[in-house]
This record gives C-alpha cells, structure tokens and sequence, in this order.
C-alpha cells in the first residue's frame, strides 16, 4: 500500500480531523515556504537521531524555525551523545525514506523501538503541518491529534525544550 495511503487510513480509522495540500516534493523548509504551504499550518522540523551505541533512536519533532542542540537535547532525555540515524536505520524504524521524515512515521514502527520527542512549544497548535510519510504532501492536524497518534501506537513519548 502506497506510504500515504496507509497514513490516511490510520487518520480515518482514528476519527482524526486533517487536511491534506499536495504539493510538488519537497526537502526543505524553504522549499515549503516557496510554495506556501507554511502560510497553511506550522510546519514540523523530524530529525530521526540515534544513541552513542545506536540501541536507542528518537524522533525529535519540532516547530519549523527551531535549531536542535544535540548535546543539550541528548542531556535533556537522559541519553549519550545522540547523532543523526542512517538512512537504512530510518527505514528498518520508521519505513521512511530521507526526504520524508515524519513523526505518522511512527505508524510503521511496529516494536515500538523510538521514541517521540515533542517540543514543548508545538503543544497546543491547532494547524501542525506533517509529511504523510511522503514528501509530496503535507497532512494538517492539531497537535493534540498527532499526540494521540503516538501514544496509541504504543511509543514512548518525552517533552523537552528547544
């Protein structure tokens, strides 16, 4: 099933209210602002980070203008030095391909194995815009409903402050 497809349907089956803008892909913020997707919703900066050891991952998700300090980040959730995950990490976790990281990525995360972490200040956002697993759209929800989505799929989910 097409990675959008199966992103929609779990949105349905959840009764969650979105959007969906189709757009030409994408693979960076400035590319979403070029075609104004980002006068639409709050875009989410994912970065999909790993341990020292590499036995942890985690997705961090922030708002679009945002830097992530990795130290200061690794610090914040208790973890070693975190680096960014290889693209066969991301796709053995997350199903995802570079280009496409989402946190409806966690959908595809059957184990369990990452953990979400939010940045505190997308709490309370009623338009958060997200890929749907696909650069070449973007699904618009309130951040309570990507929360939901999370946490219902069974992955462990931490806040920090960025």
């Amino acid at each position: 099933m097409e990675a959008k497809q199966k992103v929609y349907e779990k949105l349905d089956a959840m009764s969650i209210n979105y959007e969906v803008i189709n757009h030409p892909a994408v693979y960076t913020i400035e590319e979403m602002d070029n075609l104004g997707i980002t006068a639409k919703a709050d875009i989410c900066k994912n970065l999909f980070v790993r341990d020292a050891k590499g036995k942890k991952h985690y997705l961090i998700v922030l708002c679009k203008d945002k830097r992530a300090d990795l130290s200061n980040l690794a610090s914040q959730i208790g973890s070693t030095k975190l680096s960014f995950a290889s693209d066969e990490r991301l796709d053995k976790y997350l199903g995802l391909k570079k280009g496409a990281v989402s946190p409806l990525g966690i959908i595809n995360d059957t184990n369990k194995d990452v953990e979400v972490v939010f940045d505190k200040d997308l709490v309370g956002i009623e338009n958060l815009g997200v890929h749907p697993n696909d650069n070449t759209a973007t699904v618009v929800l309130s951040y309570d409903d990507l929360e939901r989505v999370v946490s219902e799929n069974g992955n462990r989910i931490k806040y920090v402050n960025l």
